[in-house]
């Protein structure tokens, strides 16, 4: 249930309704926005007659949500979310930004060499994997909280935030000092222990859609990031799992406009493990600004080649280079920029 409070209500009426609903059963999460206060009210199996709430001072109208999210869907914020970085940079905003950097950390050459390409082409995100989930139990695996240490190393060298995939709850604690942003990848995106866990924290998590699922169960499962009280969340396109095999994954560009519609929360294009080729990351990384993208996260390797993960989808940095020229000609058509 949505409760939107009257345009200039004060702190002490916004309490006050606050207090009655929480006598009432419900647990109460509060968005300020420039004009009003809304407050998102959950509780299952709680019958009211909204008119009683109607009435109270301060209140302007309730809503009931049909929609099992409540928290992620747009009516929560509906002038829309932006997820302020620790540098200031804002996701969802009027800049796209653009978060690149290899699949994983494999050495400091590998990652200092691709840190200052990304960043001299306009990246703000250093992207990285210290931890590293694989099909085999042979893969690379990743070089841990070393890894860590040299993106922020990196980050801080060459004036980049850092985004690393967390994998599972032991990991969040060691994580924190080194990363500003927590990925959940699509194996995880309903690891419901590690989502409530994210809840707790107080630094933004960019949030995978799952090879498999619906744009509902990817919004469910940032409800339960967000019921935690972590509001700082962003959403992720990078591909679903579909009958046809030229492409690693089917990137599906309608979610990004269709998540728009439905909710808050900016959402991030991954054409990298979209497509899984390389030749196909430009093309698909240009239509998914088109289609309204308030990020992207792109995979740059300094000889992709010999890279010990995700190569063939890696960009040399030449071409992300090139990449980043088009996208700024392509951001204004759309009313957006790329810095």
């Amino acid at each position: 249930m949505i409760v939107a409070m009257q345009e200039g209500a004060d702190e002490a009426l916004i309490q006050q309704v606050i207090e009655h609903l929480v006598k009432m059963g419900f647990e109460v999460h509060r968005s300020t926005g420039a004009r009003m206060t809304v407050l998102g009210a959950v509780g299952s199996g709680i019958e009211i007659d909204i008119r009683n709430l109607e009435l109270l001072p301060g209140v302007q109208e309730v809503h009931r949500i049909s929609s099992p999210y409540k928290l992620a869907g747009r009516s929560f914020r509906p002038e829309g979310t932006v997820v302020r970085l620790a540098n200031g940079i804002g996701i969802g905003g009027n800049e796209i930004i653009v978060m690149a950097g290899p699949c994983s950390v494999e050495s400091r050459e590998q990652l200092f060499t691709t840190a200052e390409a990304v960043a001299k082409s306009g990246a703000k995100v250093l992207r990285g994997g210290a931890f590293k989930p694989r099909s085999s139990p042979y893969s690379f695996q990743g070089h841990g909280e070393d890894a860590l240490k040299l993106l922020r190393e990196a980050g801080e060298k060459f004036n980049l935030l850092v985004i690393s995939e967390v994998m599972e709850i032991s990991q969040i604690p060691p994580m924190l000092p080194y990363v500003d942003i927590l990925q959940v990848g699509a194996r995880n995106m309903q690891n419901f222990n590690l989502l409530r866990e994210l809840g707790k924290v107080r630094k933004p998590v960019l949030l995978k859609r799952g090879i498999a699922a619906t744009l509902e169960e990817l919004l469910l499962s940032a409800e339960y990031i967000m019921a935690g009280g972590n509001y700082d969340v962003i959403l992720c396109e990078r591909g679903i799992r579909t009958f046809e095999t030229y492409t690693r994954n089917t990137m599906d560009i309608s979610a990004i406009p269709i998540i728009h519609k439905l909710s808050h929360l900016p959402m991030t294009a991954d054409p990298s493990h979209g497509t899984g080729r390389r030749d196909k990351v430009s093309p698909m990384a240009r239509a998914s600004v088109a289609a309204g993208a308030d990020a992207l996260l792109i995979e740059v390797h300094c000889n992709p080649d010999k890279a010990l993960s995700d190569g063939a989808q890696s960009l040399f940095p030449e071409q992300f280079a090139k990449l980043m020229d088009e996208l700024r000609i392509i951001a204004p058509a759309v009313g957006r920029k790329i810095v």
